[in-house]
């Protein structure tokens, strides 16, 4: 696993978990960047994943519900919600990361993850996200 597939699965875990517990996910980032417990330091991409999703978390939510296609939020497993919300902020608001490969890393971590129909659910929805990119920036 290389090093930015681990930083998205840690950023991974600080968003499911905050929202699991009903946590502010700032506080809890700051919480594991003090003390990782008996993980290595969280790394600092994972920290600007976090920081990025939880900046635009309000567009972000919107764009997922308008484009899921009867999916809402709250029906989408919290995996695939948490997978989402970090593919859509590296596509629309991280020039660093291609965008083929934030939704190859968003579709490989679903697979291990999540649901057996995450993987085509999290690709097309993002898939779809790409398509609009342009008319969604403008």
């Amino acid at each position: 696993m290389g090093a930015r597939t681990k930083a998205r699965k840690r950023a991974l875990d600080v968003l499911f978990e905050a929202e699991q517990r009903h946590l502010d996910p700032i506080t809890l980032l700051a919480d594991r960047v003090a003390e990782p417990g008996t993980e290595a330091a969280l790394p600092q991409y994972s920290a600007d994943i976090v920081e990025g999703v939880i900046d635009r978390l309000d567009r972000i939510d919107e764009l997922l519900e308008t484009y899921s296609h009867e999916w809402s939020l709250d029906r989408m497993p919290a995996v695939d919600r948490a997978l989402l919300r970090i593919g859509t902020w590296e596509i629309l608001f991280n020039d660093d990361v291609p965008d083929a490969v934030a939704i190859d890393e968003a579709v490989e971590l679903s697979r291990s993850l999540s649901t057996d129909d995450s993987p085509v659910f999290v690709n097309g929805l993002l898939g779809r996200i790409l398509e609009l990119k342009p008319t969604i920036l403008a």
